[in-house]
């Protein structure tokens, strides 16, 4: 593991990552919004495969970008097969620089350790959590965050 994940209450890095479908998505355009920003190390994995699933019936009134070192075509096979509507980004080049940018980037496997960030409309992180590569995220944790971040 390198770095430390970027702290509650810091200004969460601004990026512009491709989703599965080669449209550019960009953190700040989500201002006003709350943003759950979900790493995860590798598409068709068991573990990301049944965090990733939890994922579809996440709150309308909140953003889902999750975001690994996959290809985008890695991703638009994996969401097609999977069914999944909500941005898969890719931090493939340069090579996990956005997960590097937010303190969950594991030099020595190179790809994300599962980290999860719930960003206020304002661009500001007021919740998160940060897992080894092999322990599963609940996706309880994150609506009951949403839930106390108004």
């Amino acid at each position: 593991m390198n770095g430390h994940p970027v702290e509650v209450g810091a200004t969460a890095p601004d990026f512009e990552l491709q989703d599965q479908h080669g449209s550019p998505v960009r953190l700040s355009e989500f201002r006003g919004t709350r943003v759950v920003l979900v790493f995860y190390p590798l598409a068709f994995s068991g573990v990301c495969h049944g965090e990733l699933s939890a994922l579809r019936a996440f709150p309308a009134d909140a953003q889902l970008l999750t975001v690994s070192v996959d290809s985008v075509f890695a991703h638009r096979a994996w969401a097609d097969q999977e069914g999944y509507a909500f941005p898969l980004l890719s931090d493939f080049w340069p090579h996990g620089q956005v997960a590097r940018a937010y303190g969950v980037f594991d030099e020595g496997k190179g790809f994300a350790r599962r980290g999860t960030f719930i960003i206020d409309g304002e661009g500001v992180i007021r919740w998160s959590v940060v897992k080894p590569i092999g322990e599963a995220r609940d996706v309880a944790d994150y609506l009951k965050a949403l839930a106390d971040i108004a």
